[in-house]
């Protein structure tokens, strides 16, 4: 450098360096700023070379400089050595100049690297006082939420066993914590837990679940039972394997109390203190839920004989201590035995028999009814004399329902107040049929028409000569909404006695004279002939022949398609005001049939004087040809008689109840002309009698039907 004009040399070392800056530095660096360091550091480097004396101070500083830019890649090092080393310098300055600079970057990127580890030292030691900090403050957030907790809490570990619990918890066992460390779960135990609160607690701890809530009771040290919410939760690890778990209890023994007291309260009667009819019911109701295979029961219904005399002419304050008295005898004599003891209201007392053995058990809970209030009840200065009536009821659960069964105990034990009172009286299904079948015409039947709940089924007669379906019967049913599809024995008598008969009778002629018009003109000569029961009420009522007349006219059935079936009692004498009705409808074209002939006293004398062109035999007569006890040969001698007697008047003959083919054939060899029974069809629905009509023209038609 010292032949070369500095000037010159400068400016191309100036350039030689800015240019390695530029081109291997590795970092993004603005290019005024870039311009600025190169300046400054290649000055630097310049006056390094060229004062005298020589001082690698400066040479260091240039290092250094670049080193404060971010230029601390070891290749910028290189690069700037070899732009040095290519200079050249007076006094052999090159080594010097090189070995400073290298030593100030060096240095520099020393304290750069020791000042960022200690800041980063510095930061971590920060985070690690603030995690620790942080941790001791949750520590301690966490200890004084446990420990002051209102609710009870413990940890436990998966093998059941109690690691810590905190003071409320204690307190809530009677004790302190330390008197629950080292206790086992499984042994808090109680025999009214929950059911399913110890399967959730396996599944729990096997990590089937994540947590199970509960209200359980436990025993305290003291043997007292307290009752506690409990809340179990599982606290897994990382990886998810269950590591502990924790519960929570809070102690609703007081709540828990209360609502014992209110259920007791709307489940007991307030003056007697037995079960009430809601707690009856609901133990009922709970026999019929998954009942064994036979399982039965039993109820004596119970309501005591001249309480309203006692109660109004002693008053409701003697009445009431009349009743605690009573209650007091039934819980006592029959809750012993495993009986529930309930009273429904007033004077009326349930007992229940679960479990029941038979209708002997069932009959000596009524025995012990009657024989707890055989004694007088002394009341003050009064000895009352108190009796009760029993209807007792047993059944197989399968058999009914709680609310039939109930109904059928209470009529049973208006049959034993209607016998005498003082005594008890065994369900009778026949009776509770017909005392049902009064209660649902006389409650439920003046609207029954209206709500659409009667329907007509029809029952084949058939022609015994050819097989061929001649007529049907109508028969109506009651879909009762409460106790099913009731047939006409079970209502139609009834209606008889409450006048209700007129307007279901004219409603079912309606009905089945519309039906019967409608197979007219759908099937022509091969609909079948229509025959519709009349009541006696209706045959003689003054209307009859003007309804008949109307109803024909409104449908379009030809008067010669109805036979009108009436039994022996509709007429009972030639003078019989009812007999002129008859010869009216007769008049009118329509055929009349005596229906059940033979299960009345018939005068004969006057049967030949009846507009009727039919008779139709008993059901009962061809069923008794199969009883055993009866002479068969005479019975069927007893039918054809009635057959050859009906002929002798110049009658056509049906035969009822038919359902054997043996037996219709019989019936056809004596000459019976029609028969209808189980044998040649149940009585079903119009669209079946329809496709029996479609199907009358297949070949090798059988009279014997189906059975």
């Amino acid at each position: 450098m010292s032949e070369a004009d500095p000037a010159e040399t400068g400016g191309e070392f100036h350039a030689a360096w800015t240019a390695m800056l530029r081109a291997g530095h590795g970092s993004a660096v603005h290019p005024s700023v870039l311009g600025r360091l190169a300046a400054e550091s290649g000055d630097l480097l310049y006056r390094a070379a060229q004062d005298q004396p020589f001082q690698p101070r400066l040479a260091g500083q240039a290092g250094a400089l670049l080193v404060d830019n971010h230029f601390t890649d070891p290749a910028v090092l290189a690069d700037a050595l070899e732009v040095l080393q290519a200079q050249p310098l007076p006094d052999d300055r090159g080594p010097a100049l090189c070995g400073a600079f290298a030593a100030g970057w060096a240095a520099a990127l020393r304290e750069r690297t020791l000042r960022e580890q200690e800041t980063i030292r510095l930061a971590a030691d920060t985070a690690r006082q603030e995690v620790e900090k942080a941790l001791r403050a949750s520590e301690a957030r966490f200890r004084a939420l446990f420990e002051s907790a209102a609710i009870g809490i413990g940890l436990g570990d998966t093998d059941g066993n109690i690691l810590a619990v905190n003071r409320a918890l204690g307190e809530i066992f009677g004790g302190g914590p330390e008197d629950m460390t080292g206790v086992r779960v499984n042994d808090l135990v109680h025999p009214e837990d929950t059911p399913g609160v110890w399967e959730a607690y396996e599944e729990l701890i096997g990590g089937k679940r994540e947590y199970f809530q509960f209200d359980k009771p436990y025993y305290r040290r003291d043997g007292e039972v307290v009752w506690t919410h409990l809340t179990v939760s599982l606290i897994r690890d990382d990886d998810g394997t269950p590591l502990y778990q924790v519960a929570m209890l809070e102690d609703i023994t007081d709540r828990y109390r209360l609502q014992e007291r209110l259920r007791h309260q709307a489940t007991h009667d307030p003056l007697t203190g037995l079960p009430n009819r809601a707690a009856f019911f609901e133990r009922l109701e709970k026999l019929f839920e998954e009942p064994e295979p036979g399982a039965r029961f039993g109820l004596c219904y119970v309501d005591l004989d001249g309480f309203k005399v006692v109660n109004d002419s002693l008053g409701h304050d003697m009445g009431d201590q009349l009743l605690t008295a009573v209650a007091g005898r039934l819980d006592a004599a029959l809750s012993p035995l495993g009986h529930l003891v309930a009273r429904l209201g007033g004077d009326e007392f349930v007992v229940l028999l679960e479990n029941c053995r038979g209708e002997q058990e069932a009959v000596a809970a009524a025995k012990t009814v009657l024989a707890a209030l055989a004694k007088p009840v002394l009341i003050g200065d009064h000895k009352l004399a108190v009796g009760a009536s029993v209807g007792v009821l047993e059944r197989r659960i399968a058999t009914t329902t709680p609310g039939a069964a109930v109904r059928a105990a209470d009529l049973t034990l208006y049959r034993a107040k209607e016998a005498g009172r003082g005594r008890w009286t065994l369900f009778d299904p026949k009776e509770n049929a017909r005392a049902v079948s009064r209660y649902a015409v006389s409650v439920r039947m003046p609207a029954a028409l209206d709500r659409g709940e009667f329907f007509i089924d029809y029952q084949p007669m058939v022609d015994l000569a050819d097989g061929s379906m001649a007529g049907v019967e109508a028969l109506v049913r009651w879909r009762h909404p409460q106790l099913g599809v009731l047939g006409p024995d079970e209502f139609v008598g009834v209606a008889e006695e409450t006048g209700l008969i007129m307007p279901l009778g004219r409603w079912v002629l309606e009905q089945a004279c519309g039906q019967a018009a409608d197979w007219v003109a759908r099937f022509g000569d091969r609909a079948p002939k229509l025959s519709v029961n009349l009541a006696v009420r209706q045959a003689r009522n003054a209307g009859l022949v003007s309804d008949i007349d109307r109803i024909l006219r409104s449908t379009g059935l030809d008067p010669a398609r109805l036979q009108l079936e009436i039994t022996e009692s509709t007429v009972v004498g030639p003078e019989d005001e009812a007999l002129k009705a008859l010869h009216a409808l007769v008049d009118m074209g329509v055929s009349l049939a005596v229906d059940d002939f033979g299960t009345g006293w018939s005068n004969l004398a006057y049967l030949r004087d009846l507009p009727v062109s039919a008779l139709k035999i008993a059901g009962s007569f061809v069923g008794d040809l199969h009883d055993p006890a009866k002479d068969t040969h005479l019975g069927w001698r007893i039918v054809s008689g009635l057959v050859s007697l009906a002929h002798t008047l110049g009658l056509t003959v049906t035969a009822e109840g038919v359902e054997s083919r043996a037996d219709a054939e019989r019936l056809r060899l004596m000459g019976c002309d029609w028969a209808q029974g189980w044998h040649f069809g149940r009585p079903v629905r119009p669209g079946e009698i329809a496709r029996r009509i479609a199907e009358a023209n297949l070949p090798e038609s059988d009279f014997a039907g189906e059975r």
